[in-house]
């Protein structure tokens, strides 16, 4: 799990709700269906009719993705690549087969050395692979980036929404105070969920994406030299520009 998350968005929410309480407010004025029903349901439903089915679909998958770790160490991968070179070198290509510990990228490309793929066609297959992942990570980002954009306006919706209902009971106190609640809490969903939530999310799966497709780059750089027979030296110091950890 990755806890910086977890703790990013319990710091951001504690933050808002100890400083209401701290200045004599109670946690249960931020506490209203109403409001959260407009704002969550006005904007999961915009975003609906701008986005494919599978592409949504897709994002919302992707969600755990937030809160866990990265799988993908550039530090492992550089000892792997070389062990493949040394390998390679010693034994020949056919034993890479063996190596199906290997991730969905890295297996692909031991493929295509096993198969006896040139250096270009190996290097122009796995570039688009990573630009093609890269693209569908993108996309992904994309659908809650665009929740981030319409949740403050549908906020602004719901407090319309809500002063309109406050209007129609100004003979009846309590009524007229439920009105103004829905208002008022309709906009600091709206702004809540955007900055705390949806942006968030987005930015994070784009930080994922980037990590990913430096792993994938260093990967290729590694396969391709291997292809080209470079020596441990020279792919050692073509990896080592991946990672400030073995510069």
């Amino acid at each position: 799990m990755d806890k910086l998350s977890i703790l990013g968005v319990f710091i951001a929410f504690s933050a808002v709700g100890f400083g209401h309480t701290f200045a004599g407010g109670n946690l249960s004025d931020l506490v209203n269906l109403h409001a959260f029903i407009i704002v969550i349901g006005g904007t999961v439903g915009a975003v609906m009719l701008q986005t494919p089915a599978s592409q949504f679909t897709q994002a919302i998958k992707s969600i755990p993705k937030v809160w866990q770790s990265s799988e993908l160490t550039l530090s492992d991968q550089f000892k792997q690549i070389l062990d493949w070179s040394h390998i390679v070198r010693k034994d020949g290509y056919l034993v890479l087969e063996k190596h199906q510990q290997a991730d969905a990228f890295s297996l692909c490309g031991l493929e295509m050395l096993v198969d006896g793929a040139e250096p270009r066609q190996l290097k122009q297959s796995l570039e688009d692979i990573i630009d093609l992942e890269q693209n569908r990570l993108e996309k992904q980002a994309g659908v809650f980036e665009a929740m981030g954009g319409y949740c403050p306006t549908v906020g602004i919706l719901g407090a319309v929404l809500g002063l309109i209902q406050a209007m129609d009971f100004l003979t009846s106190p309590e009524q007229l105070g439920q009105g103004i609640a829905v208002a008022f809490v309709a906009t600091i969903y709206g702004v809540g969920f955007a900055n705390f939530v949806f942006l968030p999310i987005a930015n994070k799966l784009r930080a994922v994406a980037n990590e990913r497709a430096i792993y994938h780059e260093m990967t290729l750089a590694g396969l391709v030299s291997i292809a080209e027979g470079a020596s441990s030296i020279e792919i050692q110091r073509r990896l080592s520009a991946f990672t400030q950890e073995l510069t």
